[in-house]
Formats: C-alpha cells, structure tokens, sequence
C-alpha cells in the first residue's frame, strides 16, 4: 500500500469519526439529555470510530502495519507513481459507489417531498446509517466465503437502524408483529419462486393463483362447503395448476416466463366467471370467515395462548423444512445438481423433468395456500388478493442473491430478501410517502442491491 492510500484512510476515518461525535451530541441535544452525558457519549463515538476504523480498515490492510503498533508507515525507498488513490477505488468499487450514491439522492428526494421530513434526527441518523454502510464494505473485504448471506445481514441491520431512529414507534412490538404478518405472506409465496429459480425458470401465475383461490375458497364456504374440506379442495387445486404449468413450460423450454403468465390469466379470468354465476359480483365475494381461519393470520390471532399470529409460526417451521430440504437432503442436491448443469445430472440419471415439475406443483402449493391465509387476514375474498406479489417474490429471491439462472442460491437467502422487502415498505409508509413514491424509491432501492451481491461469477459464467 502506498503512502498516498495510507494517508488518504487515516483522513477518511478521522473526518467519520468527528462526524459521528457531532452527530451524537446534535442528537443527545434534541433529546434534551444533560450537557456532560453529551460530551461523554460524543467523545467516547469519537473514540470508538477511530480506534475501529485504523485497527480494521488501516493497520490490517498492510501486514507490516499489523506490527507497528503506532500505525506509521513505513518508509520506502523508490516510489512509484501511483493511479489517483481515490479515483482508482471508484473505478474498482462502481457498483458500490452507484449504490452509495443512490442512497443519498433518496435522502434528498424523500426530503424534497416529504413534509416535515428533514430534521437534525433524520439528518443525524442519515449519517449513522452512511457510516454503517461503509464499516460494513470494509469489513466485507475480509470475508472469504460467499458474500451474499454477510451483505444481505448488513443491509437488514442498517435498515433497521435508520428505522428504529426516524420512525416513531418503529420499535414497538405491534409494529414488529405487523412486520412479521406481512413478511409471512411474502414468505410463504416466495417459497415457491425459490424452486422454481434453483430451476432456471419464473412462476409469474403466483399473484394470480393466490388471488384466484383467495375468491374461490370464500365462494365455496359461501355456499355451505365445510371450510376444512374447502381448503383442502383449493390446496389440491394449487397443485394442479402448479403441474400444468410445469408440464407447459417443461415442453416449451425457454418460454416459462410467457407461459405461466398467461396461465395465471386464464385462472384468474376461470374463476371469477365461475364466482359470479347468478350474482353481480365479478371479483369479490364476501361472507363469514371461520374464526379459525381469522385467528391463523390476524394481527390479534394466538398461538397456544400466546400473542403471536399462527402465520408467523407456520412460516418459521415451513423455513426451517424447506431450507434442510434443500441443503441436507438427496432431492434438495439434485435440483441444485439440475440447475448448475442438465448434461451432468442427465448423466447422473436424474430426472429433469420430474424435478421440473415437482418445483412448480410446491410453487401452486404454496400460492393457494398464502391465498387461504390471506382470505383470514382480509375477512372477505378478492381476486387481485396477490397482485402485490407479482414481482415481490422475483424481487425477493434476487435480492437475496439467489441466481434466476439456477444452481446458486436457496431459500435462506430468499428469506433475507423478504425482509429487506418488508422492511423498506414500512420504512416508506413510515416516512409518510405516497403510494407513487414508495414504489419509486423501492425502485431505485432493488437495482444497486442486486447490483451488489447479485453479480456472482457464477452468473456471469453462465451468460
């Protein structure tokens, strides 16, 4: 490392550090907190930040500055000269510096339109959350092993953060359960666009089957159907749906994205016909839900006494089934086997269709039974039900850095990106942004995340 690289971290460090002591004493400040704990906690940040920014990003980038317990450098007789330090980490780091960027233009633009949005708070918890970011790039440098699991945990946690600090209430446990609801019905459907994309393929029926059997379930208890049995009856029509599609899509290679989009069509357009036979109802059916069924998904549902909503249960146990499925099981390392390369499973005698289409019966499994849950939650049944989660699920698996070329993934990590989802949504409806700007920024928020630790070499060297 060169004596201008050195220099440049030292000055780095020392202006975060200052920035983060002025921060918190402008914090303790609007809180109203006794001038000597101000001064206290601010050098004491000060401190801390500096001591962890030479001992992690300075003294260990070199190893004869992990001897020099003064963190000098050492001298060098012929120096060469060197490429502008700086400009030569925005060079490397592109995707990096386009996503730190953006997160900054978002500040300015949510604080242009949001009213009474700016405030030393937010400014200050800006500032934290910047400097979150960038102690998380440096540690990640030291990683050695897959990165996606390390940055999709980073990127959770300074969510949060920023959160927790500019949200009033963020941290109350109705929100966190209202977080949880929410990120159980995102969980559930995504399941199935996790097989699928191990697969190489998209399911883009999911919103249109949930929605679909949301109506139809309360069509058939409507009309005096046991609603057990009725649930059965969706559930198994899910699968069938699944297996068309991946009947379909397995003969027409390469169109499954088409395909199951006009499936999904002709569900959605089936059922509503059926639904509004002899009625004037073309979408929405309402009627009684069983109490059973409202206590499964509801805010105030309870699990064994409990004040915890049986949906998020059901989703945690589904999680932990799923990702043992996939990582210890025979079945889960021929579908990774048949989505890193078809010849070499062929040759292993591994039946690509039948995994093929396994993957999209469990993806309309699970779509007809987030719909079943969903008619809980809302009390009445509507055909768009699943609109939202036409894109949310693909969203979710690519965010958590699960390749949609198949091979590399799993649902692990698609739970990291339901959250990171999940969270940003609250985040936005927390600031007080409008429907229009939520989804600009959600936007402008998925594209240098995936971005980040969604450009594996394994993607790469499949193109």
């Amino acid at each position: 490392m060169k004596r201008s690289s050195f220099l440049f971290l030292k000055g780095l460090g020392l202006i975060f550090a200052i920035l983060c002591g002025i921060g918190t004493a402008v914090l303790g400040w609007y809180d109203g907190a006794d001038w000597m704990n101000i001064a206290t906690y601010s050098i004491a940040v000060t401190g801390l930040i500096l001591w962890g920014w030479y001992h992690f990003s300075v003294r260990w980038i070199n190893e004869d500055l992990k001897k020099n317990i003064f963190t000098k450098f050492p001298k060098e007789e012929d120096e060469e000269d060197e490429e502008n330090f700086f400009f030569k980490n925005v060079r490397e780091n592109r995707w990096k510096t386009v996503a730190f960027l953006g997160v900054i233009l978002i500040f300015a633009f949510v604080s242009f339109i949001s009213e009474n949005f700016f405030s030393g708070r937010t400014l200050v918890s800006f500032l934290i959350f910047l400097i979150f970011v960038i102690f998380m790039g440096v540690i990640s440098r030291y990683i050695k092993g897959s990165k996606s699991v390390f940055i999709g945990i980073g990127v959770l946690i300074g969510l949060f953060i920023i959160g927790s600090l500019t949200i009033p209430g963020f941290l109350t446990t109705m929100n966190m359960k209202s977080m949880l609801v929410f990120a159980s019905f995102l969980g559930l459907a995504t399941i199935g666009q996790t097989f699928v994309a191990l697969l190489g393929g998209l399911d883009l029926s999911i919103p249109f089957v949930i929605g679909s059997m949301n109506v139809a379930l309360m069509s058939l208890i409507s009309k005096g159907v046991s609603p057990w049995l009725a649930c059965l009856v969706i559930l198994l029509l899910g699968c069938l749906i699944g297996f068309v599609n991946g009947i379909l899509s397995f003969r027409l290679q390469g169109q499954a994205l088409i395909l199951t989009l006009g499936v999904g069509f002709f569900v959605k357009g089936g059922v509503q016909i059926l639904v509004s036979m002899g009625t004037f109802s073309a979408g929405t059916v309402f009627g009684v839900v069983p109490d059973w069924m409202q206590n499964l998904a509801s805010m105030g549902g309870k699990t064994l006494g409990l004040p915890i909503p049986p949906v998020i249960i059901i989703w945690i146990v589904v999680s932990i089934l799923v990702i043992i499925a996939l990582r210890l099981t025979k079945w889960g390392r021929h579908l990774y086997a048949l989505g890193g390369s078809r010849l070499s499973s062929s040759r292993l005698s591994i039946s690509e269709k039948g995994y093929w289409i396994g993957a999209y019966v469990i993806s309309g499994f699970f779509s007809a039974l987030t719909g079943i849950l969903l008619l809980g939650w809302s009390g009445g049944g509507y055909v768009g039900a699943g609109d939202i989660y036409l894109f949310t699920t693909i969203a979710a698996v690519v965010i958590g850095g699960t390749s949609l070329l198949g091979g590399s993934g799993g649902y692990g990590l698609s739970v990291i990106g339901v959250f990171i989802l999940q969270i940003i949504t609250t985040v936005l409806i927390g600031w007080g942004l409008s429907w229009e700007a939520q989804q600009f920024i959600l936007g402008l928020l998925i594209i240098p995340m995936v971005a980040l630790y969604a450009r594996s070499p394994h993607i790469r060297s499949q193109i």
